[in-house]
């Protein structure tokens, strides 16, 4: 940016003395000021800011500051430290006699400036007004220091070992949560297992009820469920053979049918049986009981897992120690 440079005439300044109100020793300095500001107050006056520290008399100190462990001229170098220094109790603590007085910590001269300052507030308080009060708890500070220099302390080994359990401690609670999410899966599968097993009582003796020859129908699509193969028979107009009843869907995954498959194998029974009214009924229920029984043994397959590898995992954080849990093999064999 160009300047713009007028033809008034430049305002005149002065080499001038001040005197900085903050200062009590009447110390005289110089600056360059502008004329028209000559005779203003010192313009950084404003940030003279002095902390208010109460005094009191003898007869305040034996009525209601007179304590056991602190004496009056104790009390008296405490506060006349505090005016001096605003109460900044670092350099209070570095500026202590403690050749004439015994040592103090710095929590000891904070607990015993305010104790006194409130006593006095209480004192010259009427009873309508309201008090305002300064707490300091120094029992708390003391411990609140204690834990910081143990935190600064630790060698690089303690961290590494408390980020170590820290993650620990993450991945336990996410297997947690998975084997929660696991146990109500199961909750349901097996819940849903009786309520079809019954479902399936109450369908085989409206079956028996029912006229050998009824009119063919045209199977609608087979749906797959946790619980099993549900096959649902929809009564249709038109021609179909039964025999069209009996296939998988193809919802149903290669293991499952490979498994299904290798169990009829060992029962002895026909992959590919007569496919009359009852045969198709029954045989379509044995396989819905044979995927349901191959989903459990997944389920409880998994949860096995998950228990041993929970036991190796305590054991290798608590070695000596040996963490027996219910094994599931029993039931898987059954």
């Amino acid at each position: 940016m160009k300047a713009k440079l007028g033809m008034k005439k430049v305002r005149p300044w002065r080499w001038i003395p001040f005197t900085n109100p903050a200062r009590k020793d009447g110390a005289i300095l110089h600056h360059w000021r502008r004329v028209a500001d000559e005779g203003k107050d010192y313009p950084f006056a404003r940030f003279n800011k002095t902390v208010q520290v109460p005094s009191y008399t003898e007869t305040d100190y034996q009525q209601y500051l007179h304590v056991d462990g602190w004496t009056r001229a104790e009390t008296d170098h405490l506060f006349d430290l505090c005016r001096r220094f605003d109460l900044r109790f670092i350099v209070i603590h570095d500026r202590w006699d403690s050749d004439t007085f015994s040592k103090r910590s710095v929590e000891d001269l904070k607990e015993r400036y305010y104790n006194v300052s409130n006593l006095l507030v209480k004192a010259r308080s009427s009873g309508s007004a309201e008090i305002k009060l300064r707490v300091f708890d120094s029992e708390h500070e003391r411990k609140r220091k204690e834990q910081l220099r143990r935190l600064f302390d630790r060698t690089p080994e303690q961290i590494e070992e408390e980020q170590m359990l820290i993650n620990e401690l993450r991945k336990i609670e996410l297997r947690k949560k998975e084997r929660e999410k696991k146990t109500q899966d199961l909750q349901k599968l097996i819940t849903a297992a009786d309520n079809n097993s019954e479902t399936r009582r109450q369908e085989r003796k409206n079956t028996k009820k029912k006229v050998q020859h009824q009119k063919t129908t045209k199977p609608e699509s087979i749906v797959l469920e946790l619980t099993g193969i549900k096959f649902p028979d929809v009564k249709n107009t038109g021609v179909s053979l039964r025999s069209q009843r009996m296939k998988l869907p193809t919802s149903v995954g290669q293991k499952k049918t490979k498994a299904i498959e290798q169990l009829l194998q060992e029962l002895g029974i026909d992959v590919n049986p007569i496919p009359t009214e009852e045969i198709c009924v029954h045989f379509n229920e044995l396989r819905s009981d044979m995927v349901l029984l191959y989903e459990l043994k997944l389920a409880l397959a998994n949860c096995e897992f998950e228990l041993q590898a929970f036991r190796h995992q305590y054991e290798a954080l608590a070695p000596g120690k040996r963490l027996d849990l219910p094994g599931a093999s029993d039931t898987l064999s059954s």
